[in-house]
Order: structure tokens, then C-alpha cells, then sequence
């Protein structure tokens, strides 16, 4: 199809040219050719990286951020170029391959858009240093690799030059993270410039295949008024450009001695330039190839963005990290990803604060390390660089650092100081308020004393709750929720932090101990680690006699199904799986044989165990006993409670990262730092067609990956403790010693808060584990039950000193 008319087509020439116009000064955009440079080796673009960063001067105070808008210019330009194409496709024209490249993957342009846009928060570049005419110094890097590069990047490449360019000026870590997002930004702009040359590439040819086809038209019908179509094209005064020439020299040239007039009249109006028409056909040639390797380039560089390892290149760049690992025996750099990014974060946060660099910020942190080493036999976390930038250091590297804190910061800081103190002024304050507000208006209304008196012990009871409440909600508010530091076990756990995975059970059933046994092996498929191991901590139930008719053939199956684990997943050295049954022993105050102590005597006598006493509690041990000694932690879970994928390995780690490791206070016969027990996140499964309506109100929201979430607690976020409800890792060692013939036989049931009070339990709210709902009423209360004693955490405080 050609288009009809000669105003049509000036009017869409002219549309295009008028959109490519942005600010009030008006540039045209036709004037910004791609970002071509001259080609540079890898020696040649380290050298010019060195340059740049000689060049490189930084304004003081920063400018509005442009590159958003920028970037919704390029998004409009686009969808304009893409209309305009699709429209010629529809007009069978054939597109440049350039213009080919940009439709077939004008989708993955669209989502990198998006993604820019959504990575890319207002004022984002205010906060990175910039270049006197206000732009973001490392946007300049980034447009200065893709021009030298035509488009192409890559990891070794983009290395080289920021390696090369931190010779000379180092880099922030803000403006390290920056690199992904600049570099989209970068290529969307080169993609757009291309485009906008390929779009008014477009229109030239569609304008000279329309007077082409008109004097082709008039060559066959009327050869002697051809010259009355070349006039009519002289007036219009088309543009000569060479994908105008180009397009038309291949529709005429070879089609008869009557064209080759519309050719003559082509190459005087070159000529006047100094052009030739053949000259004009081989430049066109030459750009249409030069677009179609910039636009596949910057193309294939957007496709490689998402699969780089941006972790690894920043961390390898930073100078901050480097200082950061000269950590006392390598800590640091054995921690995981998380972990390392919240010490650099503080780093950057000091110095951002402050007048020292992010490497000086950095150095003073290993200088006070040093100075502060603690003597052997004392607690060695200040021995890590840790302890200086989130642990009670911090305030002396703040110090050195001279940081200046905003008054919300200095507030918090005060919060956690003085935590205890205020949040129980805080209840008493509320409680004593509404209870008085109540008290006086029913003293008003009835001069009873005994229902005045039943009527405030009732409203004190029922405000305390509601104080509760609001001074916990308002405590999350205001109080960031910090995570625990934690090594890096992913790749394996070591022999030093060789843990087992315990679930203390009944034997009720044959079908039950078969359930038992497949969850314990579901257990170990999703955590598949050496020195990480398996077991089952078993009693029978209840009754009159010592032993009944039926235990030998439960002890039998739950023996066979570990026995048929070890065989199915052998190791050489060692058991994977172990079974550790208690025999009953008469209980006399409960008058029953039973097993001793019940879920905690279970742990208590499989510490003393693994520690090479107290063999005798057992009647049956299944696996092989020689890792007992190595064994340092313990997970131990109920029957019902899952252990998702790679939780065990961050359980472990948490516990191992010398922040967390516990120290007993031997005056006060407790850990008094650090943490002995951490307790992972609780979260009920979905709750399934049978469950109850009470598992049905409370499950969880549906649609959210509750894998992916971190959740403040109150009590860890202000006082760095939790409430251990029966689920975790502890230390075996602190376990014993501290708790070993610590409480009263035949006292204690529900020992889990008791035991995380005098071991200190932590909270890891980024590790979830996860329970079946109950499904009946009974089972409905006792979880209720459970979780209401967790508001009474605070009152638990007191227990350590109560014996």
C-alpha cells in the first residue's frame, strides 16, 4: 500500500520530528547520534578508565534527579517507534534489520523499563555523588563503557574498568550497587537513540518509496509529464539524507532511460554538497549495519543483566569489603550474603553522617578491633568486627567517626537503652489510666463496694491486655527489627558445628511410627548436609505396668524404619538416622509408669548422652555412637513441625556466628550474652477442608510467600531476647550446664519458657518453620492457650532469680 498524499507524508515527517523534542530549550533528539565511540581494547579501556577518574570532579550539593525523566522521554520515544514500524510492517515495507531487532524484542525493552522504573526510587541519584553539570557520576562511568563498547558489556569487561577507575578515585558501595540499574538505564538510552534514527530512517523511505512509486506510475502512463512529478518533488523539498537517496536509487536506478531523469536531478542536488549518489547508497548501507550490531548489542546486554551475579561483582569491587576482611581469623568473609551487606550498610551509614570515607570508616572499626582485643577466657565477640558496627561497639566507632544523628535515631537508641524501664511505665501508665476512667464512673453510678471492687479488679485485668497491645504495636513502630548475624553453611556445615536434628515422640501405632519415620526422612531430603544428622527420641505412653504386649512390636517397627533409612542414604564413615528409646520408670506422685520427665527429661537425657553419660536412661540405641562428642547443637522439633528447605543450615549458622555464641556468668549461674537457644519463626500450614473454623480463621494469608518474610517481635527487637516455645537449636554444652539438675522433679510441664529464660532465647524471625493446624476443639485450645502465654513473656524475666 502507498501512501496517497504528498501532505500526508510531510505531515507524518513532521510529526516525528516534532515528538523527538524534550525541555523547554527544545534539543533534538534527531541530534543525539548512538552511543558510538571509537572501539577500545581491554588495555586501552583501562587506561582511558584512569583518565576519566582524573577528570572527575564532584559538586557539593546535588541536583534534582534527572534520570527518571529521562527514562519516561525514552520510554515515549519507544512506543512512538514501535507504532511507526508495526504501521510499515502492516504497509508490507520492509523493515532495516535493525528495525527488525527492535520489534522481536521490543518486549524484553518494555520489562527492563519496568524494572528500571520499579528499582529506581525518586531522588535515588541524589543521594549518589555527581559530576558538576549534575550528572551522576557513575552514569557517566556507565555511558562511557557502552560508548566505547558499542552496546557490549560484560562481566570481566565491566570489572577491568572499575578495577582500573578505583586506582585513581574509589568508588562508594551506593554507587557499586548503582552499576545494574545505570547500566539498564544506559543501554534503554542507546536502544532509544538507535530507534529514533531507524524511525526517521523510516519515514525518509516510506517519502521516497511514495515518489518512486508516483513516477514509476507516470513512467509507464504518461512518460512525457514525468518531468511535472520531478517538479512537484523539487517543491516539496524532500529530504536529502541517505536513506532517502538509498531507497529511492533502488526503486529507479535499472527501470528505463525515462527514471534515470529523477536520478540525474538527485545527483545534481548532491552534487551541491560535494555528495555523490553512490557514496550516499554506501553510507546508508554502512549506518544500517552499525545500527543493527549497536541495537543487537545493547539487546543482548539487557538479556545478560538478570543473569550476572551482582552480589559477587560488588563485593569484589568494594574497597570497603576488602578492609572488612581483614576481620579477626576471617570471620567476616565465612559469614553469608545478608549478614556482610548489614555490616557494610552501617559502614555506609556512619560515614554518610559523618566526614570520614566508607574505607576510613572501615579502618577505624579494624583499629578499635585491635586495640580491644580481649584476653583469653573472656568473652571473645569484641574480638570480631562485628561487635563494632552492630553490637554494643558501635557507639565507640560512631565516636571515633565523629556521626552526626538525626533526633529520631538518637530517640531509638535511647528506647533500647532504657527498654525495661519504660515499657513497663508505659503498660502501668495506660492500664492505671483507663482503669481510674472506669473507676470513677462506676463509683459515680453505684456506692457498692464489693461490685466496685469486683468491677476493678476485672478492668484492671481486661486494660492491662489493651496496654499490652498498644505499647507493643507502637514499640514496632519505632524500634527497627534487626536480624541476627549468621555464617555461611550453605556450601556445608563444618565439624565444629556438627548438629542433630531430634523429634521427641510417642509410640502409639504402627501407622503413626510410619508417619514418624517418612517426615524424618522428608526432613533430611530438604537438608542434605554433612555433619547434619537424624533422630528420633522415643517413649511409649502411659501405663499401669512396666511393660504391655503390643511395645515389642512398636519398638520393632520404629527400630526397622531407621535401620531401612541408614541403608537407603549409607554413609561410609558414619549413620545418618539414629532412634534413641526410653523405657518407662514409675513415676510416684503421677502413679503410672511413664517416661521420665516427659518431652524435657527427653533432651535433658540425650544431652547427657552425647556427652557420654547416662546410657543407661536408654533402652535402645540405633546408629553409630562415636559422633556423639562432636555433636554441638541440637534441633529439636515437635512430630508436627516441618523443617523447610535449607532452614537447617541458617539455624546452624546463626548459632555459630560469634555474636550469638552464649556466655555463662558463672556468679549469676546463666547466660547473660549471646544466646544458648534461637527459636525460628512458628507459622501454622494452610489450613486444609478438615481443619477446624478456628484453623480456618487464623490461617495464613493467601498469595504471600511467607519463605521471603522477616517479622519484628517485640521483646527481641527491644529487650535481644524471645520466647522459646518448644521448637529450635541449642547449644548441648550450655544446655547442660546450666540446666542440669537445675529444677525439681515432677514440677514442671510446659519447660520451654523456663529453659529460654536461663539459657537466653533468641529470635530468628527470617527462619520459619512450619506446623500442621489442629483439627479438633481440644487441640484448638491448647493452641490458643499457647499463644496467649506469649504475652506474658515479660513476666518471665523475673524467674532466673527465682529458685
Amino acid at each position: 500500500m502507498k501512501l496517497k498524499l504528498i501532505p500526508a507524508a510531510h505531515e507524518l515527517i513532521s510529526n516525528m520530528k516534532s515528538f523527538f523534542q524534550i525541555g523547554d530549550a527544545k534539543p533534538n533528539y534527531l541530534n543525539e547520534e548512538p552511543l558510538r565511540e571509537e572501539l577500545f581494547t581491554s588495555e586501552q579501556l583501562e587506561r582511558f578508565a584512569k583518565n576519566l577518574a582524573q577528570k572527575h570532579t564532584l559538586r557539593r550539593k546535588p541536583v534534582s534527579d534527572r534520570l527518571l525523566k529521562r527514562l519516561d522521554d525514552n520510554e515515549n520515544t519507544l512506543q512512538e517507534v514501535r507504532k511507526l514500524l508495526t504501521d510499515s510492517i502492516k504497509r508490507k515495507y520492509q523493515l532495516t534489520p535493525a528495525g527488525e531487532w527492535l520489534i522481536d524484542n521490543f518486549y524484553l525493552v518494555e520489562e527492563h523499563i519496568r524494572i528500571a522504573r520499579s528499582h529506581f526510587p525518586k531522588n535515588y541519584s541524589e543521594n549518589l555523588p555527581q559530576l558538576p553539570d549534575g550528572t551522576t557520576r557513575i552514569y557517566d562511568i556507565v555511558i562511557q563503557i557502552i560508548s566505547h563498547s558499542d552496546g557490549r558489556t560484560d562481566m570481566e569487561s565491566l570489572g577491568n574498568f572499575i578495577n582500573a577507575y578505583q586506582k585513581v578515585t574509589h568508588l562508594k558501595l551506593g554507587e557499586l550497587w548503582a552499576i545494574p540499574i545505570m547500566l539498564r538505564l544506559a543501554l534503554i538510552e542507546n536502544i532509544r537513540r538507535v530507534s529514533a534514527g531507524i524511525a526517521i530512517n523510516r519515514v525518509d523511505k516510506n517519502l521516497a518509496d511514495y515518489w518512486a512509486g508516483e513516477m514509476i506510475e507516470r513512467a509507464e502512463k504518461d512518460p512525457k509529464n514525468l518531468i511535472l512529478v520531478i517538479a512537484d518533488m523539487a517543491r516539496s523539498n524532500p529530504p536529502i539524507v541517505s536513506a532517502f537517496v538509498a531507497e529511492l536509487f533502488r526503486q529507479l536506478r535499472g527501470k528505463g532511460p525515462e527514471l534515470a531523469l529523477a536520478l540525474n536531478w538527485i545527483e545534481q542536488q548532491l552534487s551541491g554538497s560535494g555528495l555523490i549518489g553512490t557514496e550516499m547508497v554506501n553510507a546508508e548501507n554502512q549506518k544500517q549495519a552499525a545500527d543493527q550490531v549497536s541495537i543487537s548489542n545493547s539487546i543482548g546486554s539487557l538479556r545478560l543483566l538478570g543473569a550476572m551475579d551482582w552480589r559477587g561483582f560488588v563485593e569484589s569491587h568494594s574497597i570497603v569489603e576488602q578492609v572488612l576482611l581483614q576481620d579477626h581469623d576471617g570471620i567476616y568473609g565465612l559469614m553469608d550474603f545478608a549478614t556482610r551487606d548489614r555490616y557494610r550498610h552501617v559502614v555506609e551509614l556512619i560515614s554518610r553522617n559523618s566526614n570520614e570515607s566508607e574505607e576510613e570508616v572501615a579502618n577505624i572499626a579494624i583499629k578499635l578491633m585491635h586495640e580491644n582485643a580481649p584476653p583469653p577466657g573472656t568473652d571473645q565477640s569484641a574480638a570480631h568486627i562485628g561487635y563494632y558496627l552492630i553490637g554494643q561497639g558501635l557507639a565507640l566507632t560512631k565516636k571515633k567517626a565523629k556521626m552526626h544523628e538525626a533526633g529520631i535515631q538518637k530517640m531509638r537508641h535511647k528506647i533500647k537503652k532504657h527498654a525495661f524501664p519504660l515499657y513497663l511505665f508505659s503498660i502501668l501508665l495506660i492500664s492505671t489510666g483507663i482503669w481510674a476512667a472506669i473507676f470513677f464512673k462506676v463509683q459515680t453510678e453505684t456506692g457498692n463496694r464489693w461490685l466496685l471492687s469486683l468491677v476493678s479488679i476485672f478492668t484492671l485485668l481486661c486494660a492491662s491486655q489493651l496496654a499490652l497491645s498498644v505499647v507493643n504495636f507502637f514499640a514496632t513502630l519505632l524500634v527497627k527489627p534487626d536480624l541476627l548475624p549468621r555464617m555461611d553453611y550453605s556450601g556445608e556445615i563444618p565439624d565444629s558445628s556438627s548438629t542433630m536434628v531430634v523429634i521427641p515422640a510417642m509410640l502409639t501405632s504402627v501407622t503413626e511410627i510410619e508417619n514418624l519415620v517418612e517426615a524424618l526422612e522428608v526432613r533430611f531430603l530438604a537438608n542434605r548436609k554433612e555433619n547434619l544428622h537424624f533422630g528420633l527420641i522415643t517413649d511409649f505412653t502411659d501405663a499401669a505396668h512396666e511393660t504391655l504386649p503390643r511395645d515389642q512390636v512398636l519398638l520393632d517397627t520404629v527400630k526397622n524404619g531407621i535401620e531401612v533409612l541408614n541403608k537407603k542414604y549409607n554413609r561410609e564413615n558414619h549413620d545418618l538416622f539414629f532412634l534413641f528409646h526410653r523405657p518407662r520408670k514409675w513415676n510416684q506422685q503421677e502413679n503410672v509408669w511413664m517416661g521420665y520427665e516427659r518431652k524435657r527429661g527427653k533432651l535433658t537425657e540425650l544431652n547427657a548422652l552425647l556427652r557420654g553419660i547416662a546410657k543407661e536412661h536408654f533402652s535402645l540405641v540405633i546408629g553409630n555412637q562415636s559422633i556423639f562428642p562432636k555433636i554441638k547443637y541440637v534441633i529439636t522439633l515437635d512430630a508436627d513441625t516441618q523443617l523447610p528447605l535449607s532452614s537447617a543450615w541458617k539455624l546452624i549458622g546463626t548459632m555459630a556466628h560469634p555474636l550469638n555464641h552464649a556466655w555463662y556468668d558463672e556468679k549469676k549461674k546463666r547466660v547473660t550474652k549471646g544466646y544458648g537457644i534461637l527459636q525460628p519463626r512458628i507459622t501454622v500450614s494452610l489450613p486444609d477442608i478438615t481443619g477446624s473454623r478456628y484453623a480456618r480463621m487464623h490461617g495464613n494469608e493467601p498469595g504471600i510467600d511467607p519463605y521471603t518474610r522477616a517479622s519484628s517481635d517485640v521483646y527481641q527487637d527491644l529487650f535481644g531476647e524471645g520466647s522459646y516455645i518448644g521448637k529450635g537449636i541449642y547449644d548441648v554444652d550450655i544446655f547442660q550446664k546450666v540446666l542440669d539438675e537445675r529444677f525439681l522433679e515432677n514440677r514442671i510441664l510446659s519447660h520451654d519458657l523456663l529453659e529460654g529464660c536461663y539459657i537466653r532465647s533468641g529470635l530468628l524471625s527470617d527462619v520459619q518453620l512450619f506446623e500442621k493446624y489442629p483439627t479438633t476443639y481440644n487441640a484448638d485450645m491448647k493452641m490458643r492457650l499457647r499463644w496467649i502465654r506469649g504475652d506474658w513473656q515479660i513476666f518471665s524475666w523475673i524467674l532466673p532469680w527465682v529458685k
